[in-house]
């Protein structure tokens, strides 16, 4: 079965073999060494002056930035579940929250940030996807952040990265927080995150606040290469050893054919019929909305070996999401856009020609060269 759905990917057999080493106590000088490389590799990929890796979740790493980071009035771009998901934390953690609210095929405006914190001169942190993964959405957040440390050079500004590091180049030059987690583009099973700071956000952060989620104790331990509390130790050993498989080529090489394939997967299934979301997609994923998304996805994963994720809320049923991060090799996704069209067939839509896979290839090897 391949899987291809926008998280958890799949993870190498280097990166599963490296894992399966004896355990070690996250208490020695030989975890220590193996936890500092892992950070000041993580350092170099986010480009972020300070990192912690925490054992969560990537919603652990959105609450701590939101407990360690807003303090007074967050600013939440809600356009899908994750989206939604930082105003939820806002609330649970009794933080005032303004609340920019699109439908799940439009990114965010900047002229709707600076509207927003023109009107509300207390608001301190503004949270946002890069991409946010319910619909496979890149909102702007580069010229968003530019403009909002123009109109205040004291917010922080959040960016949940945790469907595209790794996937594209961020410009981090105004951004305080770039979270990510390991079962996306760093191709680890789920149970790391990660989160980038910069300068700016290390001294809001110096206080701390909350016992697990405390940033300040926990950039404290990172710095001395050992962790707060117990470290995941057997992710952050596969950490070092997916960085060993990317390097091969470089994050270059990485960013350059994950472009390629994202661009040859939505060039060969419009040539087939189908009709792209959202109206910016990220890079992360290739999605399709379409009213037999489900037979479609059913067909896919019985019949043809491929399994991809769905539309959740209003869109279930109509959406199917095709993972474009991580380590792909290219005639997997050379099969995946075939097999839809197979499924096309087997579901009376279209008479299967082999388009899809033939435009595909034509996209991505042109590109190459």
């Amino acid at each position: 079965m391949l899987l291809f759905t926008p998280g958890p990917t799949p993870v190498p057999e280097s990166v599963r073999l490296a894992m399966a080493t004896p355990t070690l106590h996250h208490r020695t000088p030989e975890f220590e060494a193996i936890f500092k490389e892992a950070r000041e590799r993580l350092l170099t990929l986010l480009g972020m002056d300070e990192c912690v890796m925490l054992a969560s979740s990537g919603t652990g790493a959105m609450q701590a930035c939101m407990l360690n980071l807003c303090k007074v009035k967050a600013l939440t771009v809600n356009a899908g579940k994750f989206g939604e998901r930082f105003g939820k934390l806002a609330d649970a953690m009794g933080r005032a929250k303004v609340e920019l609210k699109y439908d799940w095929n439009v990114p965010c405006s900047v002229k709707d940030v600076e509207n927003a914190l023109t009107n509300n001169p207390d608001i301190d942190a503004i949270f946002i996807q890069v991409c946010e993964s319910a619909g496979g959405l890149r909102h702007p957040v580069e010229k968003i952040a530019k403009r909002a440390k123009e109109l205040n050079p004291e917010i922080m500004v959040i960016a949940d990265g945790i469907t595209a590091v790794g996937v594209e180049k961020i410009d981090v030059s105004s951004i305080d927080a770039l979270i990510t987690g390991s079962q996306k583009a760093l191709m680890l099973p789920p149970g790391l995150s990660m989160i980038g700071f910069s300068s700016g956000a290390v001294e809001k952060i110096a206080k701390g606040e909350d016992y697990y989620f405390n940033l300040a104790s926990e950039i404290k331990k990172q710095q001395q290469n050992t962790t707060a509390y117990t470290a995941a130790t057997t992710l952050i050993i596969g950490l070092n050893a997916i960085f060993d498989a990317i390097e091969i080529e470089g994050f270059d090489a990485l960013y350059d054919n994950t472009q390629r394939r994202a661009d040859a997967t939505q060039t060969a299934l419009e040539a087939i019929g189908f009709s792209m979301f959202p109206k910016v997609p990220a890079l992360a994923m290739s999605t399709v909305f379409d009213e037999d998304a489900e037979p479609i996805r059913k067909l896919l994963k019985t019949k043809y070996g491929v399994n991809m994720a769905g539309g959740q809320d209003h869109l279930k049923g109509k959406l199917f999401r095709i993972n474009q991060m991580g380590l792909i090799p290219v005639y997997e996704s050379a099969w995946v856009v075939n097999a839809i069209e197979l499924a096309l067939a087997d579901i009376g839509r279209r008479d299967f020609d082999g388009t899809a896979s033939r435009v595909f290839n034509e996209k991505y090897f042109k590109k190459s060269e």
